[in-house]
Order: C-alpha cells, then structure tokens, then sequence
C-alpha cells in the first residue's frame, strides 16, 4: 500500500500550530523565570532580615557582673551596718562592712561565739565616708538557723555606737566521696594516732592565734598557674567503708612537681610533715586569715619566712592521705573552715 501524502493546507495548520506551541512555551518559560527571580529576591530580603535579628541576639551588649546584693542597717548617728548578704551555708564567707560619717578609732565584732576582727577598709570612698571592714566565716560545720551578729564602733571623738542584725545560715547541701586509701589512714596505730593528734593540736594554736595586722595587699588568687576553680570542698567521705570527717579543702588535681604559689602575701607559720595531709604549708595572712597548702612532694620555704603573693612555696604531690598527686588547699578564716574559692578575687 501507499502512504496517503499530507495536503499543503493540512500541513500548513501543523506548521501554524508548532509556532503556537513554541510561542507558548516562550511565554511559560518567561513567566517561571520571572517568579523564580521574584522568590529569590524575597527569600533574600528575610534571610537578611532574619541574619540581623540573630546577630542581634547573638551579640548582645555586655553587661558588668552583678553586684553582691548587700543587706544594710541604720545604726544611727551617721553608722551604716552592711554584710554581703543577708543569709549563708556552711563553708561561705561573708563581708562585713562599718560605715560611718565621722572617723573611727576601732570596731569589734562578735558573731557566735567568735571574736570578728575589723580593720580600716583600703577601697575608695565618697569625701566624708569612713569604713572599717572584716571577714565572717560560716564554718563547713555550722548548723542551720538565725544567728546573731553585734558590731561596736567607736569613734574618735563621742559615744560608742552598737548595732545588731540576724544571720540565716540553711543547711549545706554536700555530696558523698567513698575511698579507698591505705588501712593506716583509717585506723592508725597508736603512735601513728598519737602524731595525728599532735599536728590537730598544733593546727588548732595556730588558726586560733590572730594577728592583729593585714600582711596581705590585693587580691587573692588560686594557688596555682592556669587554673580557676577545684573541687571537692564539704564532701562526706568514707574512706575503706567508714564515715570519715568532712573534706576541709578544695582539691585541684596536677602532676607531681608542679609549682604551688602563695595565694597572697604572708608569714608562714607551718612547713613541715603532717600525718594526714602530709608536707604542708601554712601561711598566716593576719586578721586570723591562714591558707593551708597540703600534700606537696617537696617543701620550698621553712616557718618564718615572710612570703609574697604568687611566691613558689611547694610542689604538687601525693604524700600524706591521699590517692594521687593534687593540691589539698584550706582555708581559716577566724577559726571557721571556709571553701577557699570563697576569698579568691577578694582584697
């Protein structure tokens, strides 16, 4: 058979028809580029909007750091009772401030059954402002409630001035340690009890004795290099499965011979081999502050040597009861065991 041959006008309307169709198809691809190029725009808009809102929120101006929020007292006669705060827990350490319009020649203090001592403040105050300032410590062991802090100001010229105001010591909150150390450290012989006994005597003379002088000038610091906090302050500890007494220092953990610097200046009163926390330093601060510095593999300074801040005083290591080599470091402040972290930055 034949193929049938199209007319010419039949293919004429194929051909019209074609150059309809791509003419359409023109218009449908313009029409989808020009949508697509109207999204793109809008998208762009609320991506920038958007980026510029997070990095708003991303970069928010800085803030100061809080203030401590201080609880203040009229005491009269121009006298202002201020404490860093209205309450504490075991461990924490608080600072009193005496404000006066006039000058004073002392100020005592008395919180339990402690003495506070008070001494003139070094900070810049307003023409016509006198302060004298002290340190209360809440011993780790203190028990919850109300106590009362009475502070006596007297002037140079003119009557004393008295002033009273309740503390709020909660309860502590500490974790539980469990140990393994060697039988010794848990039930000592009786001369190895008997050392023991000794160097708790000896600690107790000491954190007892106040000197009447701040040996301290500027901040405290942690005691060592590249490190800003440690761990372990308060914890109830069993050690071989029996309840021991809480854990008294913080402990920053370091390989043996690393150098241990004072946290700030001062006399050392104690350099010497103690049973539990092994070589230990302790540098009196004046005004009853001591830091104590334990477990160290080698000692660098001897009682009586007056020591500046940062000096190297020791080396970390593991001697005494302890389970690896770290620095055990104390704080006394008017014979309260203090978390040392509380005092560092202070002056």
């Amino acid at each position: 058979m034949r193929r049938a041959t199209p007319s010419v006008s039949h293919a004429v309307a194929l051909e019209q028809r074609g150059e309809m169709g791509f003419a359409n198809s023109l218009r449908f691809f313009s029409a989808v580029r020009v949508l697509s190029l109207a999204i793109c725009v809008m998208l762009i808009f609320v991506f920038s909007v958007r980026l510029d809102a997070g990095q708003g929120k991303k970069h928010p101006p800085r803030k100061s750091p809080a203030a401590a929020t201080w609880s203040e007292i009229d005491c009269g006669q121009g006298v202002q009772l201020r404490v860093s705060a209205a309450s504490a827990t075991p461990g924490s350490l608080l600072l009193v401030e005496m404000r006066s319009s006039h000058p004073l020649s002392e100020v005592k203090g008395k919180w339990t059954d402690k003495d506070i001592p008070f001494w003139p403040s070094d900070a810049a105050l307003p023409k016509g402002t006198f302060e004298w300032q002290g340190l209360l410590g809440v011993d780790l062991e203190q028990a919850a409630g109300e106590y009362k802090l009475s502070v006596t100001e007297k002037p140079a010229v003119g009557d004393s001035v008295s002033c009273d105001r309740s503390i709020t010591v909660r309860a502590g909150k500490f974790a539980t340690e469990r140990l393994k150390v060697a039988p010794n450290f848990v039930e000592p012989n009786p001369e190895q009890l008997a050392k023991a006994q000794e160097d708790w005597k000896k600690l107790r003379e000491i954190f007892a004795t106040v000197t009447p002088e701040k040996l301290w000038t500027g901040r405290f610091r942690v005691p060592l290099d590249g490190v800003k906090t440690g761990g372990n302050f308060g914890k109830r500890r069993v050690l071989n499965g029996k309840a021991s007494s809480p854990h008294t220092g913080v402990d920053f953990p370091a390989p043996t011979g690393t150098p241990v610097h004072a946290a700030q200046s001062g006399r050392v009163v104690l350099a010497e081999p103690l049973y539990f926390s092994g070589n230990t330093v302790v540098v009196d601060h004046g005004w009853g502050v001591y830091t104590l510095y334990g477990h160290f593999s080698e000692i660098d300074v001897k009682a009586g040597d007056v020591v500046t801040a940062a000096a190297v005083i020791g080396k970390i290591g593991a001697t005494g009861r302890a389970t690896g080599p770290h620095l055990h470091w104390g704080l006394t402040v008017d014979r309260a065991r203090v978390n040392a972290l509380a005092i560092v930055g202070r002056e």
